[in-house]
Parts: structure tokens; sequence; C-alpha cells
């Protein structure tokens, strides 16, 4: 279809001093992640899933072991391990490392309140002013999706626009007692560091961590046209097996996703997070204890126990320790790992969206290899059979559609010998499609444990099931107001019979 998968070692070009990525292919990688078995991965990957492009991060201890990327972008450049890509979601870990930073400089508390801390930040409910700086790293603060739909209200311009907004926000939960994903914790956290370095967050950010780590290529934007103005290329959406461009829809990602980096300098991050804080130069951007607390869980119950600061707890297939974190975009998704045992640390990022997972699906392939096991098959083949189906119901929804038009008037003629209430029951299943063809996005969030979306969202997610239920909802729709139409219509009288 679309593959061109050939790895670029960017490193074999930058010296080796003070630059982690010169490693490469001469870094001791070990185990089943040496260079040639990456490259052998992704490149199978890319050939058997609509998956344009990737690029990847592959560390130990203090080498890299391998940077490089793999197949194109949607403007059909080859994707290197200098490429600009987008994180989302992996931006978390970052600020979090950032917040850190004050605490261990004794500027802010991780128990501090908010309110205290954050001229401004305010919500609806009054327990928001009981919120500390740990229950927004974790989580846990009692905000969420289902009390204030952050995608569904207008993008602000910044940080300080961000926190403005939630002034009419109410919680989910008392602060503390439940964990819920919600990117505002983290919006809310970015413009705490702001308000008490007294630097703007991305300036903050490149002086104490991009800058001693050697991440030159590295920003954090406010927005997700930002993200693509900073150099990244248009990513994706998967259609029936094939992977299309597409305009990111709009959102505010600063401090929970506003990240653009490339391969080559999340390798520069992965060995700082697997050496207690020091780069690769040896410059220090957090003491090893710092390091260790943004990597412990919050315990606690409710979830906490897989919590860490911009970090989730968890555990390979394997059973060995992991602590990872996905970012998901509509049209982009990035995935980063640590073994903390074999010492590991990978990143990916791709240029396809929430609906293929390819990021997290390849890094979970590598996770497998570490651990000396097989990764699993794409999820390609099977999706495209999903994507086959569901077109092929909405074809046979036009067909049904033109057959019930047409049948419109023998309808009318059986529904006027029946009872109204057994004609009222039959309009209820076409009905509940076109009410659900309303607010997709709505059942996407029963399924999504409460996360908000929009309704062109919902379309990015699973794209060919929203257009079958939008097909199903016209034809219903369709064959109703012929129905209806027929209805209306006086009956015909009968003819005289011939004498």
């Amino acid at each position: 279809m679309f593959r061109l998968p050939a790895a670029l070692l960017a490193a074999s070009v930058l010296l080796l001093a003070g630059n982690p990525a010169a490693a490469d292919t001469a870094a001791p990688g070990g185990g089943g992640l040496s260079p040639g078995a990456v490259d052998a991965y992704l490149d199978d990957y890319l050939a058997s899933s609509p998956l344009p492009g990737a690029a990847v991060a592959v560390t130990r201890g203090a080498d890299v072991v391998h940077v490089a990327g793999y197949g194109t972008d949607s403007g059909g450049r080859p994707i290197t391990a200098d490429t600009p890509m987008g994180v989302a979601s992996v931006s978390k870990a970052f600020t979090a490392l950032a917040v850190m930073q004050l605490v261990e400089e004794g500027e802010v508390g991780l128990d501090d309140r908010v309110a205290e801390r954050l001229p401004g930040f305010t919500l609806a409910d009054p327990r928001g002013a009981e919120i500390t700086v740990r229950q927004l790293l974790t989580h846990t603060s009692g905000m969420s999706d289902t009390a204030f739909r952050e995608k569904s209200e207008p993008a602000p311009d910044d940080l300080s626009g961000a926190v403005a907004r939630l002034a009419g926000a109410g919680l989910a939960a008392e602060p503390g007692t439940e964990v819920n994903y919600h990117n505002p914790n983290y919006h809310v956290a970015a413009r705490l560091v702001e308000a008490v370095s007294g630097l703007p967050f991305g300036e903050f950010l490149e002086q104490r961590t991009f800058a001693p780590l050697g991440m030159d290529d590295t920003v954090t934007v406010d927005t997700v046209g930002e993200v693509f103005e900073a150099g990244v290329a248009r990513g994706h959406v998967g259609v029936l097996g094939n992977a299309v461009p597409a305009v990111e829809p709009a959102s505010y990602v600063n401090g929970a996703g506003g990240m653009v980096t490339t391969a080559a300098d999340m390798a520069r991050w992965l060995v700082a997070q697997n050496s207690g804080g020091r780069g690769a130069d040896g410059a220090r951007i957090l003491s090893e204890e710092g390091v260790a607390a943004t990597h412990a869980p919050l315990g606690g119950g409710a979830g906490g126990e897989r919590k860490g600061l911009g970090w989730d707890v968890g555990e390979t297939p394997a059973g060995a320790p992991m602590l990872s974190h996905g970012g998901i975009q509509f049209t982009y998704t990035a995935h980063q790992a640590l073994l903390p045992e074999s010492g590991y640390g990978i990143a990916v990022m791709a240029n396809t969206g929430l609906g293929g997972a390819d990021a997290s699906a390849l890094l979970h392939g590598l996770v497998a290899l570490a651990d000396g096991g097989e990764p699993a098959p794409p999820a390609g083949p099977f999706l495209l059979a999903v994507d086959a189906v569901l077109a092929g119901l909405a074809v046979s929804a036009c067909f049904l559609a033109v057959r019930g038009v047409r049948g419109a008037g023998r309808w009318a003629a059986a529904a006027r010998e029946r009872a109204r209430w057994r004609t009222a029951l039959r309009l209820v299943p076409g009905l509940a499609v076109v009410c659900a063809a309303v607010v997709p996005h709505r059942l996407v969030a029963l399924l999504a444990q409460g996360r908000d979306l929009t309704w062109i969202q919902s379309l990015y997610t699973a794209p060919t099931a929203v257009v079958l239920l939008v097909t199903a909802a016209l034809a219903f729709a369709a064959v109703y107001a012929a129905r209806a139409a027929a209805l209306a219509r006086p009956r015909r009288p009968l003819s005289p019979e011939p004498s």
C-alpha cells in the first residue's frame, strides 16, 4: 500500500560527546531489543498495518540502544529520528517533573492546596479549595470529564485561560478519593509552575529540562494547531484499511499534551529517567530521590496504587515492573515506558490516531521483545474486517431504505388496520437509531469511562461506525417520512363493481 520501511539512524551523524543518540548501534542493547530486532519488528509492523510511519527510541541505563524513524509522513517524506512528532499525553511526565523541580527547591509542596498557591484557581464546587498539588498530578483531584466537559468547551488561548474556564466546573468526587483521568489537572499544574517560578511554562521547561538534557528539538505549545506549526506533519485516521491524512480537531493541550519532540530527544529524556535524573553528559535535572518519587505509586486504593506522578505504574505481560504513559490524539499517538529491572526505556511516536492505537501496540510489542517474548500481531487486518462489515451494513441500510420508501403505501394500508400503539411501537427502533446518530460522542463516552468527546471527534475515533450510524439514521428518517406522507393521503374510494 504505502510502505517505505527505511530505518534511518540519526545518531550516526552526531558526535558522541554530550549526545546520547550518537551511541545508537554501538551501545549495548542486549536481550531482544537489539537494533536489528527493533528494525525487523517495526518494518514488519508497517508492512502489515495501515500505519504510514513511526519514530522509536530505545535506551538501556545511560546508553542509547537505538533511535530511528520508519515509513513516511503524510507528505511522503521519510520519518527519521529527528522528525518532529507530537507526543500528546506523554507530556504529562514532563509537567510532573517540572513540579517536582520546584518541590525540591522548597518553592511548593506536593500536599499544598492549589488554591493557596495559584491565584485564580477556583471551582463552582467549594470542595475544589481542598485540592492539593499531588492530587492534580495523580488525577485524584475529583475533577473529571463527567463534571467538566473539557473537549466540548471552547479552547482557551493560554494556561491562564485554561484555569479561568474551570470557574464553573464541578467535582465528580471528593478530592483524594477517586482516580479520574482529566487533562485540566495538568493544565492547572503547568499554570502553577508559571505562577511559582515566574516563567512561562515553555521557558521553564526549556531552561530546566530541555536545554540541560540537550533536547534541542523539543518544545511545548498551547494548542494542537501550534503542534503542527512547530513542524509536525498532518496525522492520519484509519478508514477501511487505509491511513487517511486528516486535520486534528481543535483542543487545548499545554501541560497535558502539548509537547513536540523527536525520537533522538526522547532518548535523552529516557536516559535521564533511568539514571536518577542525570543526563548522558552528566547534567542533573532532578535528584535521584525526586525521580523515584515521580515513579512511586500513590497507593491508598481506588486506583491510586497504579498512579505515579505523570506515570502509570504496572507490569509487563511477563510480570516485570513497568512505568508507562500513553499519549492519544485523534490523528497521532505516542507511548513511553521504563522497565526498571532490565533498565530499558522505550518511546514510540506514530502518525495515526486513537482509532488505530498504533503507538501503544508498537510499544507493547517492543516490551514483549525486551521480555524475551513475541509481539502480538498488528490489529490492522482485524480492524479492516470490522470496517468492511460496517461498510456492508451501511450499503444494506441504503438498499432497505429504498425498498421501504417504495413500500410506504402498502405499509400505510396495513397500519390503518392495526392498533395505533402497535404502529407506534414499531417506530421505536428507528427513532433510537436517529437519536444515537445525534449523540454518538455520548455513546463513546459511556464506553470510555465518561471521557468527553465532541460529535466530530467521535467520527475520528470510529469513522466507519459513525458513518454506518448516520446512514442508518437517514435511512430510517426517509422511510418514516414516506410512511407518514402515505398515511396522510386520503384513502382512494373503492371502484363500484360492474352490474
